[in-house]
């Protein structure tokens, strides 16, 4: 092929077609591919520039999705939350329902049976009438006959007083209104407690251990022990904010912007309740600072508690929604940037497809002319 000698109009119509046609599969690349910059030997600023930008965008897509799971962990503690909140409030409910029990047993008119067994040790029995107090001695295990003479013979009682105790034949003593209108109430003095209330009659009452406040107790402590089960449940994805686990959320590809959250541990003992027992000092029995009161007390604590906690995550999940829009809107910019240093202008590459399609066949035209041009001369010689 060395020996074949080219013309220099031949030869220059065959480096233009050349040209054109390079151009032609470049061009038609960029409309195949949408860029204008596919490699770097096309622009390499341009196409490594893209490249960085690309990546940087791809690596807070995966940081989101990170972003959007642990949005879910708290939102599933938030729930948990709230269903612990609605529980505390039933307990709380629950306490005072026996508190409103009591309240009811305290006082009444007309005739109360009392046993023996409403003693707790030995002591005194208050007996109130109105805004007097009357305490009767008494001690453990003492016979219903003792007691009903100790309390018709305390000064005030009696038949001559606001009440009078009798036998009724079964081993109670019921306790008589001598005026219609009279209101009284029973107290155990060693317990501080108004003792149990329930109505047998229209006016009559019998005094002694409440069996609704026994059921109250019952349901109190079924329902800590389901604040404790549905704090245990309120995990999402192996962490629980309210067993303990923490949760650090990374908001950039290096780790130098992140937030971490605080777990809680919120069963019945975290929130620093415990189940009842019994029917002395401290159960649903005890009307006293140690007993119901401090029930109420310790309940309204742990709401609160709750209350805090739930406002804490609020402000936390308002916090990654606030960066889930930010690195939203940066993958957005960090990709139109990308795409504007590579991107193809679709009109001008398909005008310039049909300028460099139309110049190639100028050129194989031209071409053609220059071959018979050659053609020519040879025949003055032939």
């Amino acid at each position: 092929m060395s020996d074949i000698t080219l013309t220099s109009g031949v030869r220059q119509n065959l480096l233009s077609l050349q040209q054109t046609a390079a151009d032609l599969t470049t061009t038609q690349e960029a409309l195949s591919t949408g860029k204008k910059v596919n490699s770097a030997a096309d622009n390499p600023s341009a196409y490594f520039t893209s490249q960085n930008l690309t990546n940087t965008a791809n690596s807070l897509s995966a940081l989101l999705d990170s972003i959007g799971q642990g949005q879910q962990t708290i939102n599933a503690a938030t729930n948990g939350l709230q269903g612990i909140t609605s529980l505390l409030q039933q307990a709380l409910s629950t306490v005072q329902q026996a508190q409103q029990a009591a309240q009811t047993a305290g006082s009444t008119t007309g005739t109360v049976a009392v046993t023996t067994a409403t003693v707790a040790t030995a002591g005194t029995l208050n007996i109130v009438v109105g805004a007097s107090t009357y305490a009767v001695s008494v001690s453990v295990s003492e016979t219903a006959s003792a007691i009903e003479a100790a309390i018709n013979g305390t000064s005030g009682l009696g038949s001559s007083g606001a009440v009078t105790a009798s036998d009724n034949g079964s081993g109670k003593i019921v306790l008589t209104a001598n005026s219609g209108s009279t209101n009284f109430s029973v107290v155990d003095n060693a317990t501080s407690e108004a003792l149990g209330l329930t109505t047998s009659g229209s006016n009559t009452a019998v005094y002694g251990t409440s069996s609704s406040r026994t059921t109250l107790q019952t349901n109190y402590n079924g329902l800590l022990q389901q604040i404790t089960q549905l704090a245990a449940d309120s995990g999402y994805n192996g962490v629980n904010l309210l067993n303990g686990n923490n949760l650090t959320i990374d908001f950039n590809p290096t780790g130098t912007s992140s937030l971490t959250i605080e777990g809680v541990t919120y069963n019945a003992a975290g929130l620093g309740l415990a189940s009842v027992s019994g029917s002395g000092a401290g159960s649903f029995q005890d009307n006293s600072s140690t007993g119901l009161a401090a029930l109420v007390i310790n309940l309204n604590s742990a709401i609160t508690s709750v209350q805090t906690q739930t406002e804490t995550f609020g402000t936390n999940s308002g916090v990654i929604g606030t960066r889930q829009t930010f690195e939203t809107a940066m993958i957005n910019t960090l990709q139109t940037g990308a795409s504007n240093l590579v991107v193809a202008d679709q009109n001008q590459e398909s005008a310039n497809l049909l300028t460099e399609q139309t110049q190639q066949q100028l050129e194989i035209s031209a071409l053609s002319i220059a071959n018979q041009a050659n053609q020519s001369v040879l025949k003055l010689f032939g």
